[in-house]
């Protein structure tokens, strides 16, 4: 499971280097294909193509009609590309996501269980003391039995 945070840079070039921490469990657990994507342009969603690829059979097996399917696939297909990690550990993220994401110089690079989301590290900052963690929060967690 990818978790934690581990700050890290997008060079001039737009490839980012995983982290020792991500790299290690990639290299133990995947391929070195990703397919890297955005629903909503604040971040790119970093997700190992076997992980992708199981969301895309959830996918297959839903109406073709179906109005979220067909937003998701909207979203995830305009921004997303499939990429392969090279020799020193770096994945390209792709243009349009790096602009409308920011993802230039100092980003956060955070384990999201299954997949990595990579955010620009101030809009980040800003996003969690805008939006704390509350009561309402702990209750929902708790409902689930966490």
């Amino acid at each position: 499971m990818f978790r934690g945070n581990h700050p890290t840079r997008v060079d001039e070039k737009g490839r980012l280097k995983l982290p020792a921490e991500f790299k290690r469990l990639v290299d133990e657990k995947y391929a070195n294909g990703f397919y890297i994507t955005s629903v909503d342009g604040d971040r790119a969603l970093i997700y190992p193509m076997e992980e992708w690829q199981r969301i895309e059979e959830k996918l297959a097996r839903l109406s073709s009609f179906n109005p979220t399917k067909k937003k998701f696939l909207d979203r995830t297909n305009y921004y997303g590309q499939s990429v392969e990690m090279d020799n020193q550990g770096r994945v390209l993220l792709p243009a349009m996501l790096r602009d409308a994401a920011r993802l230039k110089g100092e980003v956060a690079v955070l384990g999201n269980l299954t997949h990595l989301a990579v955010r620009n590290i101030e809009a980040y900052r800003k996003e969690l003391v805008e939006n704390p963690f509350t009561a309402e929060d702990e209750k929902t967690l708790d409902e689930l039995g966490i």
